[in-house]
């Protein structure tokens, strides 16, 4: 069964959400946490009002200030008369005299009946038998009762405060209520408005975040269309680096790998360009002397293969060059150490001093250490040291020589050859480039830019100093470092393969 790509959100979706979802969960638990603490204290005011309430009651029966210390606080007992002669008496003064609380009202029951209630309106009726029922049950052990409880369907706080005077058979209580949803009105309006403000702050939110992440995730977006147009064939597009932040340096980081594949492409297309460039002559040799041969000819089979024979060794020594030249492009196995410079220069010496019919001669020797990869600059100066000895005049002086300046490496080859044109000085260094001769020696094209490649892989340079009929001057220029550069990913990497 063919596995469909399953639909996902993208990351600026979801940043989105992310930022909306912890925006509308803290604004959410702030004015939750602050509605409860606000509920809290309307209700701790609420039952402070009914305690003073209390105080008041307490006061008018025992005939004392309703702020002296005999007057505060619920009592646990019976509020008993010292001044009154009933206990109904003591209650209607108490509903007549004793101002209801803000939002509430008050009622006086004598012997389990509702006898008394304010002379004028009140925004809270307490004449509900349920309440009344409540009360009575609440306050029948002779305790003052603060307690909530629901009259006509709204929530109320109320004092119950019984009242007896001494001799009277009949029992009173006095009680003041308030009506919490009247005075949590206020909050609830405080509670809507905020709602209204979380929402807008929510929207205005949520806009700021869209186009913020939409700006920082523009070079994302970017990094996929141009991934998306890269081919084999185009690797030269590049995304805008734009800020300092990671995704900029994230986009540096593609950037450099993308140019690190068309490096690759490139070499690989170079090296594909050299062979078929190189390959195709003496391929067409081999095919033109095999479409002749006479078979029955010994002499001519004979002449055939030596021919082959020739041209083969010439392909296999062709591709080892191409081989060598594509490594010491992409820089492989390059490990620099620490070497003595003078010592490397004799060693050299003594290996090109057997090299043809010459006179060689050791000229300046560096007295100095530089941070190279010895084989490689001997493999590079070896090069140097074999086409002079291609191009030079038999029995002429060819010098090798170092030295240092201005902290730089100087590792030379002298010749007293015919000199180099200054229209090819340029074209040698150049991939089969060659320059003409007098003596029409023959090469691959490819010495000079194997050593260009080597010295490069250094950070160097070659100076050439030549003109026609007084020889050549091939100097490898190299930075002086008294420690090992730090290696390229992939340095250490090194590949001999055969492609069939």
């Amino acid at each position: 069964m063919p596995v469909g790509r399953r639909r996902t959100y993208s990351v600026r979706v979801r940043i989105l959400a992310a930022i909306l979802t912890v925006t509308v969960l803290g604004l959410t638990a702030a004015g939750g946490i602050a509605l409860l603490l606000q509920r809290g204290w309307v209700m701790a005011a609420i039952d402070e009002e009914l305690r003073q309430e209390y105080s008041a009651v307490r006061a008018l029966v025992l005939g004392t200030d309703a702020a002296s210390p005999d007057a505060s606080g619920p009592e646990a007992t019976t509020t008993e008369a010292t001044s009154f002669g009933t206990t109904e008496e003591i209650v209607y003064e108490a509903v007549r005299t004793i101002v209801p609380p803000v939002g509430g009202g008050t009622l006086g029951i004598v012997d389990g009946t509702a006898r008394y209630i304010p002379g004028f309106a009140t925004p809270l009726q307490l004449d509900s038998r349920d309440l009344l029922r409540e009360v009575e049950a609440a306050t029948a052990d002779g305790a003052t009762v603060l307690d909530t409880a629901t009259v006509h369907g709204r929530e109320i706080r109320y004092l119950a405060v019984p009242i007896a005077v001494d001799g009277s058979s009949s029992t009173g209580v006095y009680v003041s209520a308030i009506d919490v949803p009247a005075r949590l009105d206020d909050l609830r309006s405080t509670a809507t408005a905020y709602a209204w403000v979380a929402s807008a702050v929510v929207l205005v939110v949520a806009l700021v975040a869209w186009f913020v992440s939409g700006r920082l995730l523009h070079p994302l977006r970017d990094l996929r269309r141009t991934a998306a147009r890269i081919t084999a064939g185009d690797l030269d597009e590049r995304i805008p680096v734009t800020g300092n932040d990671d995704v900029s340096e994230l986009t540096e980081t593609i950037n450099a790998m993308i140019a690190r594949l068309e490096e690759s492409f490139v070499g690989q297309r170079r090296v594909l360009n050299d062979v078929r460039h190189e390959l195709a002559t003496p391929i067409t040799i081999i095919r033109g002397h095999l479409e002749l041969t006479d078979p029955e000819d010994s002499a001519d089979v004979a002449q055939t293969r030596a021919v082959i024979m020739d041209e083969l060794d010439r392909m296999a020594g062709l591709i080892a060059q191409i081989a060598h030249l594509a490594d010491a492009e992409r820089r492989a196995a390059h490990r620099p150490r620490t070497v003595d410079i003078g010592h490397l220069t004799r060693d050299v010496f003594e290996k090109v001093r057997v090299i043809g019919e010459h006179r060689w001669r050791l000229g300046d020797i560096a007295d100095a250490e530089a941070a190279i990869d010895p084989s490689q600059i001997t493999q590079a100066w070896l090069q140097l040291a074999d086409n002079a000895a291609k191009y030079a005049p038999t029995g002429t002086d060819i010098e090798i020589g170092s030295a240092v300046a201005a902290e730089e490496l100087r590792c030379w080859v002298a010749d007293s050859g015919p000199g180099i044109p200054e229209a090819a000085q340029k074209r040698i260094f150049e991939r089969f480039g060659r320059a003409e001769t007098s003596r029409g020696t023959a090469g691959s094209g490819l010495g000079l830019s194997i050593v260009q490649a080597l010295v490069s892989a250094h950070g160097g340079r070659i100076e050439l100093d030549s003109a026609e009929g007084r020889g050549s001057t091939f100097t490898m220029v190299l930075p002086r470092r008294t420690a090992p550069a730090p290696e390229e990913a992939g340095d250490d990497e090194d590949t001999d393969g055969e492609s069939t």
